[in-house]
């Protein structure tokens, strides 16, 4: 078979085999964690694959050409692999999975067989099951412009281009006062108009939630005390004094990008596309009808 170790190949061809399953699962924060249907631990590429875990796969679909493969995962959740927390958090959501077949007794013998990414993760029973996307899965995504009036950039993205980091876009504060895990107060912190936040993010930066961010709602003055809501809670525990990133949002309007950003010439919207109302438009019945402007 293609790209298989010469070795495993005549290992598999001499009748008694020795053979195992190996993954594993790289998250975007740093976490990498091994999994093995051996009877006992696996370790190579400095990849420790536990025997303990109760994951398992299902027989992988593969194919050539430029079709999309697909296979699943399912496992037991675990306090020391899997937890149910990490997985409402989001911590597993576009992992990186590695599949190999393995000569558990000389693990240099292997086979890559599955490279891609977690998909959706349900709930299954007392455990979980996991879709595996392919590499070949991006190609699914649509792409092109999309002809609206909105920016269709994502606020400091490659088209965006502008400077997050830059002073007055974003402030580091210590939780005073939350609630509901998506409602926090803070007594006063200056240098920013109400609504600044608007859209933004809020990312939390220490503590068991660190890396796990929001989207902003809303970001009003309460008396003298700053609100800023979030659309849907952070999924982990929030204390006061944990460390949390403002970054400032976009409406996506021409207008915001101008005089909030000055970024006009990055704008990718089309803010004078005419409106729905331009195309149902009749003639006047008083005035010049020379189809100039309306305005």
């Amino acid at each position: 078979m293609e790209g298989m170790h010469a070795g495993l190949q005549v290992h598999l061809e001499g009748g008694l085999t020795t053979v195992a399953h190996a993954w594993s699962i790289k998250r975007k924060d740093g976490v990498v964690l091994g999994f093995t249907d051996h009877d006992h631990e696996i370790k190579f590429d400095g990849i420790t694959f536990r025997a303990d875990t109760g994951l398992s796969a299902l027989s992988l679909a593969q194919s050539t050409g430029l079709s999309v493969d697909n296979t699943e995962a399912l496992g037991a959740l675990s306090d020391l692999s899997i937890r149910e927390d990490e997985i409402e958090q989001g911590r597993f959501d576009d992992a990186e999975v590695e599949a190999w077949l393995l000569n558990w007794k000389d693990v240099s013998q292997r086979w890559l067989q599955f490279r891609g990414t977690i998909g959706e993760l349900r709930r299954a029973d007392s455990g979980f099951q996991a879709e595996l996307r392919g590499l070949t899965e991006a190609l699914n995504r649509p792409l092109g412009r999309v002809y609206q009036r909105p920016c269709t950039a994502v606020l400091g993205d490659q088209s965006c281009q502008v400077d997050l980091s830059a002073p007055g876009y974003a402030i580091e504060l210590t939780i005073q006062d939350v609630s509901q895990a998506r409602i926090f107060c803070w007594d006063y912190f200056d240098g920013f108009e109400p609504s600044w936040f608007a859209r933004g993010r809020l990312e939390v930066l220490t503590g068991p939630a660190s890396g796990l961010w929001g989207m902003v709602k809303q970001d009003r003055f309460e008396g003298s005390k700053r609100v800023i809501e979030l659309w849907e809670p952070i999924r982990s525990a929030l204390a006061v004094g944990t460390r949390v990133r403002l970054t400032a949002g976009c409406d996506k309007r021409s207008e915001t990008c101008r005089q909030k950003f000055s970024n006009l010439l990055n704008f990718q919207g089309f803010p004078d596309v005419p409106s729905e109302d331009w195309m149902l438009a009749v003639p006047k019945s008083t005035g010049a009808n020379t189809g100039g402007s309306r305005r």
